[in-house]
């Protein structure tokens, strides 16, 4: 979340997609009813089903799984077309004015400039900004004039207005290549230190122009075409949306709400980006009430990506090292970003910190045997040289590469996607080890049914059973949705001999050492010099003392010039502020410096005082990043450092103190003053927000283009020649199979969560399973009707990869639409079903798993499975 969950009651106007809060987030969902109680807010759901949320909603609009991008495109045409934008805010915020090289080519046809058709994948050289100085007034003129009607307001005396000041240390988003660069890679083109610009929006290749000749394709007529919605109704949504910008209003503020039905789809990422556009073209990023919200499933996936719960990072959003990176400096030199941005701006690039991150991590991975003559042990950290994600982890172990596994919490055959396939794939591993609180469909992944006795013998995977502690058995910290972390105490000892999860990774860990040190290896040294010894109990480290770990701590006494504050070797660090890059400095998780402190755990507080009234709770837990709650909040305020809408006031600029000040922790150099002209959006180099991502940001495009699902009922009617993401990853084993458009599996099926179950592991429960004890499908009461389907009936739906039985539950929570003029149906199932669990209903259900359905196809971005859209057909059993 760019905001939090208590400041959604901040907000005047809710765009809820990809997300069902009022059922899978319940508790916070009640900060979105705040919002319609206290402040009048109004709220749009644009969903597949007449969900609980959507009941809630001022104005339903149900559309096509997977169609999310050409809903949002088409909104930003109608503000781009009905002067429904934030115009100072997008000329100074964002990089709207930046002018793009020549050669740049928009995916008319389906494709942006620089694809290779035998490669899938695109040079992205041309991606990038034209170097040079301000291009106001050289243009030719294009015949298209400017969305706004006017010019918008700053133009030549903003420029003016603006002051060059050199900011030490400057630097911003990783502009790195994507993990897994193999030795000898072309390097990724740099940003140019100055770019070109047009602060009037008229350069046909400003950013602002090409976005409007982008989405101008994303008509009503088009929307209605792929989305399912009629024009009306589509109309209806981007009226009610842009109307906070009505007139120029600045006071009013939006914010989109969503969850992985966005995430899961081969062009996720992009949906969420699109979203990004239209907040940063409307101006409520950095906004109280404003924002893009992800809506985070569990208590701590927020925390396990923040602590490098994926396979290209280190903490902290770090990038990983790569062959390429033969030493620090050339890693360093990869990963560290440089400024770019129009001369007279400034920009805080504050990624140009990446070194002292880096060295501070070092040194707490790898303590004394860290030292500047050997960089820093550098080359302990491993090299990585391919994509681990998700689904290639279990298309490996299927060819026979992955030879075992650890699966502690991660239900890897529930999970899927092709859960058959991942079910194979163990079968050919040599072992498997599985930490849970129950046994599950993975560490029983030899019982699916199915498998015969006889193919049962046949299987060779020796399984370790690890019981593990659950939640309520165990201490530590969890960072939510809003970043915040909050530590949580004991509740009950865990049961029998089930042990702490860090309890067992240690001593595994420890035992492994054991081993090393007896017999050597090619490269023991890495493993013998982690700094895992200093834990008061090395085989059941105490998580108060990781935590402390985390934070960081100084390795000499330090001294801040400006306050002549001194922190002294061995005390924890305040702040990242405070991390060095000459390895005086240790630290675990760069942003998480600052929660346990010498002042004691800040995770630990508890204090409910809010002066401001809106949600900041400042002494209540700590949130990453220096316990900011809402980010990039400079953008709260005009260009003379005055909120938007003083009734919201996040932060401002003292004149008397020459300081920014506020209820929050400003998101900015604190003595920068809005003379200075220093962007708002620090973490990039451009100093401002991007509608248009430049060279490696994103693999399938600058802009969001709307593609087709793997599987969809019709051609992509943008560009029928290339209906999906060219660079959307499939697979060729003997069980990837894709399902064709115009063929037998015509039913588009998204699963979901419910309210009464979490995921996998309630199954277990007796009280979850009384409440909703046995699987459904639900199925359009119009489709019932034409196949002769009654409610509690059983049916079956397949996929071309598998089947799934269960009850008919016949519903009009999800009607017929038209997609491009052919009557299409929808159905959608719950994930939450195995053949694990309470067997209250043995003999009763099929015990069949509903990501058995759903396509082996990745996001070439995040990684991330198409769980949503994909083709079936269903049946009577």
């Amino acid at each position: 979340m760019t905001n939090g969950w208590i400041d959604i009651k901040n907000t005047d106007m809710m765009l809820i997609m990809g997300g069902n809060p009022a059922e899978n987030h319940p508790c916070g969902f009640k900060w979105a009813v705040e919002a319609k109680v206290h402040r009048n807010a109004k709220t749009i759901v644009v969903d597949p089903r007449l969900t609980r949320t959507a009941a809630n909603a001022d104005l339903y609009v149900q559309i096509r799984a997977g169609a999310d991008i050409a809903f949002l495109g088409g909104v930003i045409r109608y503000a781009i077309e009905n002067n429904r934008i934030a115009k100072d805010y997008l000329v100074n915020y964002t990089n709207a004015a930046f002018i793009i090289k020549e050669g740049f080519k928009l995916p008319d046809d389906g494709l942006y400039s620089g694809f290779d058709p035998e490669k899938k994948v695109y040079d992205k050289s041309t991606w990038n900004y034209e170097e040079g100085g301000n291009l106001e007034g050289t243009a030719k003129d294009t015949g298209v004039a400017v969305a706004t009607g006017q010019s918008p307001a700053g133009g030549q005396d903003q420029a003016a207005h603006a002051q060059k000041t050199d900011v030490a240390g400057a630097a911003g988003n990783q502009g790195a290549g994507p993990a897994g660069a193999k030795v000898g890679t072309a390097p990724v083109p740099l940003l140019p230190p100055k770019t070109a610009y047009d602060l009037s929006l008229q350069h046909p290749r400003c950013v602002f122009q090409l976005l409007r000749q982008q989405y101008s394709r994303y008509t009503p007529e088009m929307v209605e075409r792929i989305t399912g919605i009629p024009q009306d109704q589509f109309l209806k949504a981007a009226d009610l949306f842009t109307s906070i910008r009505k007139d120029g209003d600045m006071k009013k503020v939006a914010t989109i709400i969503y969850a992985v039905g966005w995430t899961q789809h081969s062009f996720g990422t992009q949906i969420i980006r699109t979203a990004a556009m239209l907040q940063l073209l409307m101006g409520n990023i950095g906004r109280a009430g404003g924002g893009v919200n992800a809506l985070r499933g569990h208590s701590n996936i927020q925390g396990a990506t923040d602590m490098a719960g994926i396979f290209d990072n280190l903490p902290g959003y770090l990038k990983v090292p790569t062959p390429a990176d033969t030493d620090l400096a050339t890693y360093l030199k990869r990963i560290t970003p440089t400024a770019a941005k129009p001369d007279p701006w400034d920009s805080f690039n504050y990624w140009s910190n990446t070194p002292k991150f880096v060295v501070s991590f070092l040194k707490a991975m790898y303590g004394p045997a860290a030292t500047k003559e050997n960089d820093f042990a550098f080359n302990h950290l491993p090299k990585v040289d391919r994509n681990y994600s998700w689904v290639n982890i279990w298309n490996d172990m299927y060819e026979g590469k992955v030879k075992g596994l650890f699966a502690f919490g991660m239900n890897g055959v529930m999970i899927g996607p092709d859960s058959n396939k991942n079910i194979d794939a163990l079968k050919k591993a040599d072992w498997l080890v599985v930490c849970e609180i129950y046994p599950d469909e993975t560490s029983e992944f030899w019982r699916a049914p199915g498998i015969t006795t006889e193919e049962m013998k046949r299987i060779n995977t020796t399984v370790y059973r690890l019981p593990g502690a659950g939640f309520a058995e165990k201490d530590g910290s969890m960072t939510n949705s809003a970043r915040w972390l909050q530590w949580k105490n004991i509740a009950v000892p865990p049961p029998g001999q089930a042990r702490f999860d860090q309890d067992i990774v240690a001593t595994i860990f420890l035992k492994v050492r054991e081993l090393y040190q007896k017999e050597g290896g090619k490269f023991p040294d890495p493993v013998l010099q982690a700094t895992f010894g200093a834990y008061t109990n090395p085989y059941g480290p105490s998580l108060s003392e990781v935590a402390k770990e985390i934070n960081g701590k100084a390795l000499a006494d330090l001294t801040d010039p400006k306050t002549n504050v001194t922190v002294k070797a061995g005390q924890q660090l305040p702040g990242f502020a405070w991390l060095k890059d000459d390895g005086t400095t240790s630290c675990g998780n760069w942003i998480y410096s600052g929660s346990w402190t010498e002042a004691g755990a800040m995770i630990q507080r508890r204090g409910t005082e809010d002066p401001s009234g809106l949600g900041v709770y400042p002494n209540w837990a700590w949130s990453w990043p220096a316990n900011r709650r809402v980010l990039y909040n400079r953008a709260s305020c005009d260009l003379d450092g005055k909120p938007w809408d003083p009734s919201r006031r996040q932060i401002w600029w003292d004149e008397a103190r020459q300081s920014w000040v506020g209820n929050d922790v400003p998101d900015f150099k604190p003595d920068s003053p809005p003379k200075d002209h220093l962007g708002p959006f620090i973490m990039n180099p451009e100093g401002v927000g991007r509608i248009f991502v430049p060279l490696g940001g994103l693999n399938d495009g600058p802009f969001p283009e709307h593609y087709e699902p793997i599987e969809s009922p019709i051609a992509n009617p943008l560009h029928p020649n290339q209906s999906n993401n060219p660079i959307a990853k499939t697979y060729k084993t003997d069980m990837d199979k894709y399902a064709k458009t115009g063929g037998e599996f015509n039913v588009i099926c998204t699963t979901y969560r419910l309210t009464e179950h979490y995921h996998y592991w309630t199954k277990n429960n007796p009280m979850n399973v009384e409440l909703v004890p046995e699987p459904f499908v639900e199925v359009p009461a119009e489709l019932a009707d034409r196949m002769g389907i009654r409610g509690g009936e059983k049916i079956r739906v397949s996929s071309i990869r598998g089947q799934y039985i269960a009850k008919a539950m016949v519903t009009r929570r999800i009607r017929p639409m038209k997609i491009d003029g052919k009557e299409t149906f929808q159905i959608g199932i719950p994930i939450h079903w195995g053949f694990r669990g309470i067997a209250e209903d043995q003999g009763k259900t099929a015990k069949t798993l509903a990501n058995q359905l759903t396509p082996t196809v990745i996001d070439p971005n995040a990684f991330t499975p198409e769980f949503k859209g994909f083709l079936v057909k269903i049946e009577k059993v």
